[in-house]
């Protein structure tokens, strides 16, 4: 039976090789530190983090996340470590809370390999720290035992790791703190929390265990974030949402993993499932209340589409716009997002049933190998071939579970897509052929597709939520493809244009008539072709800025405005601003940075990307970084401060659950179609009409 810890109780271990699951509610940072026999650290090289996140015996996430997976083999570990110390850490500049006191509980987990829970402790009680030593693992007259620990710090990772004695504590803090912002800066944000009752809660069936695991095993969590710090396994405040491809750049909450209607896929064979809500009813058991506590006496939203009668044994009927909602573009988003963390946490599954297969095998093979008298006999080899059949047998069993989740994926999909509207539709949908110049400003916009290796036919739609709170920059520079073919780097150019190009189309579409513009800057005219369909059809506000003067006019004018805005803002005096003022959002399209920029540009440019999209001013950047290596690192936080995304098929972005590497692939509009042509011809009429 599992161990509840409280603060200072210790508890023995069983075993060497352990998972420890931590689930903040919100992107942490989770580490692992190694002590001698007083707990000290003796250099850098004994902490193991998003920088450097292996160690002998350790292994760490990469990058901040809601939930955390840390491999430890205690066998494995020098013999001169008698501590193995687990801290947590919030994240440096990401524009979240800066302490502990501000968030859920974290909750972590001592586990075997099997998913069985061993202990776990909720870490309550913090304030004002910004770091905290969750546990530790230490040594005890050679057995290992677990102890609580829960000391925070309010200097951050910089005190933690000074008070165990680490004399390059600070500079290490540092460290980490940069290779986090890089994590963050590759990594797809979760969408702004939402009210309780607009949550999307998605419930899994607990599979039946298998032949090699307990029941205790096929109950356990997969780190289903806790939104309450009463408890690890209480009710969810989830978000709608992962940018880690949808909305807001601050992720307030991880989102539960599945919806009213329809049951979410299981996990695979580890055993593992999300817990349910104690809290909510059964499924099925009485009307769903649409009523909202702020919106008493008005009408209730339109519940979501029922999927037909399911006669037993069979499947549920997927249904487009079977989450919660207030509208069907709401209902639509929440469903896409859910089926986004529906992938990624039952692909999460499946890897970790494989990881445990391997590593059971390895330890049986380990043991039947080391009796000397097994070697020289046929045990040895009836035990390799047994050790053999039954990792095969974990394997098939996690696959077939992973088979059956994905196939029931794919047929919501399919569902789902046809039905989207066209800010969330490819360009290959029917319904732009439809397109007429909306009204309202959606809540997201469609910038490419995400896709898992075991699964590249099921494409999840990346949404991020609009307006747009982070600027985009198409590398320029990536010339490899996933299949290891080369691209010419002139093609590669050339793609990432058109994909900067399909994005703004995509923007002025879905915006109404005159709240949204497009600014070009095109030093040199290397990107006019790719421009044609926007100059050609009249959608831009004006004609793309060339030469080194029209690079200054269009940033000096850009810069006023936001510097404007800002000071009536400030003053509480918007009815000041001057007449001719433009108030509607603009994007500022730039290709071949920093070609034509000199020093003061690029200052009015870093300018834009910091404060421009509080005062809606956007930046997106068609560049190759090593153009500008000549800056240096003064440039690092423009390209960190940005949306970094890829003319051709990259796995360079990361879900915020379990830090998949997804593959990316650009919004272009199919070969040889008018599309794009035929709509912004309509947004440009749009705008005439709208003027006069």
């Amino acid at each position: 039976m599992a161990a509840e810890l409280v603060r200072g109780q210790n508890h023995p271990l069983s075993q060497v090789r352990l998972k420890i699951r931590v689930s903040a509610g919100r992107p942490i940072v989770a580490g692992v530190t190694l002590g001698d026999e007083h707990g000290r650290i003796h250099g850098v090289e004994w902490v193991a983090h998003p920088g450097t996140p292996t160690l002998p015996g350790i292994e760490v996430s990469k990058q901040a996340a809601a939930d955390h997976r840390l491999a430890v083999d205690l066998g494995a570990v020098p013999e001169t470590v008698h501590r193995v110390t687990v801290l947590l850490a919030l994240p440096v500049g990401a524009g979240g809370p800066a302490r502990f006191g501000a968030v859920a509980a974290p909750f972590v987990a001592v586990t075997g390999l099997d998913g069985a829970e061993i202990a776990s402790y909720t870490i309550t009680g913090l304030d004002a720290e910004s770091a905290v030593v969750a546990l530790e693992l230490y040594r005890r007259q050679g057995a290992w035992k677990v102890r609580a620990v829960g000391q925070g710090y309010a200097g951050g990772l910089a005190q933690l790791l000074a008070d165990q004695g680490l004399p390059e504590a600070r500079a290490l803090a540092a460290s980490i703190d940069e290779a986090v912002a890089r994590g963050l800066a590759r990594s797809v944000a979760a969408p702004p929390p939402r009210t309780p009752d607009g949550d999307r809660t998605r419930q899994t069936a607990t599979p039946a265990p298998g032949p090699d695991q307990s029941a205790s095993a096929s109950q356990s969590s997969t780190g289903a974030v806790p939104s309450q710090p009463t408890s690890p396994h209480g009710p969810h405040s989830t978000s709608g949402p992962a940018a880690s491809p949808y909305g807001a750049q601050s992720p307030q909450g991880t989102p539960a993993a599945g919806t009213p209607g329809r049951p979410a896929p299981q996990t695979g064979s580890t055993g593992t499932s999300v817990p349910l809500d104690p809290s909510a009813p059964p499924p099925g058991v009485g009307p769903v209340d649409y009523s909202h506590p702020g919106r008493r006496g008005g009408a209730p939203p339109t519940p979501p589409p029922t999927a037909p009668p399911v006669r037993p044994g069979q499947p549920a009927q997927p249904v487009a716009g079977d989450a919660t909602g207030w509208s069907m573009e709401e209902r639509l988003y929440n469903q896409v997002w859910g089926m986004f963390e529906d992938l990624a946490r039952t692909m999460a599954a499946y890897r970790s049933a494989v990881d445990f297969a391997d590593s059971r095998m390895e330890k049986e093979l380990d043991q039947a190998l080391s009796d000397p008298r097994s070697r020289l006999s046929g045990r040895g080899e009836s035990a390799r071939e047994a050790a053999q059949r039954r990792h095969v047998q974990l394997v098939d069993q996690a696959r077939a579970a992973l088979d059956r989740d994905l196939a029931q994926l794919a047929a919501e999909s399919d569902v789902v897509e046809p039905a989207l509207p066209p800010a969330y539709a490819r360009w290959d949908n029917p319904v732009w052929h439809g397109y007429r110049v909306p009204m309202e400003i959606p809540m997201a916009l469609r910038l490419g597709d995400l896709h898992l290796p075991e699964r590249p036919e099921l494409r999840i739609p990346m949404l991020v939520r609009l307006p747009l709170e982070r600027g985009l920059w198409i590398d320029s520079g990536t010339a490899e493809s996933l299949d290891g073919s080369f691209t010419d780097a002139y093609d590669v150019r050339r793609l990432a244009m058109e994909t900067a190009v399909a994005i703004a189309a995509r923007l002025l579409a879905v915006y109404p008539a005159g709240e949204f513009g497009v600014h070009v800057i095109d030093p040199a005219g290397s990107g006019a072709a790719a421009l044609e369909p926007l100059v050609r059809t009249g959608a831009l506000a004006t004609a793309p800025a060339a030469g080194a003067a029209g690079v200054a006019e269009v940033l000096t004018r850009l810069t006023e405005r936001v510097d404007l805005v800002h000071m009536a803002v400030r003053a509480g005096a918007a009815d000041a601003l001057p007449p001719g003022l433009d108030t509607a959002e603009q994007l500022l399209l730039v290709n071949d940075f920093p070609h034509g920029f000199d020093d003061r540009a690029v200052t009015q440019l870093r300018y834009l990307a910091d404060e421009g999209p509080a005062v809606g001013v956007h930046l997106m950047m068609v560049a190759d970084r090593e153009d500008a290596t000549a800056y240096g690192p003064l440039l690092d936080p423009l390209w960190r401060s940005q949306l970094r995304l890829t003319p051709l098929p990259d796995d360079h972005l990361a879900d915020p659950w379990v830090g998949h590497a997804w593959t990316y692939e650009p919004p272009l509009a199919p070969p040889g179609s008018e599309i794009l042509r035929q709509v912004l011809t309509a947004v440009a009429d749009g705008r005439r009409t709208w003027r006069q």
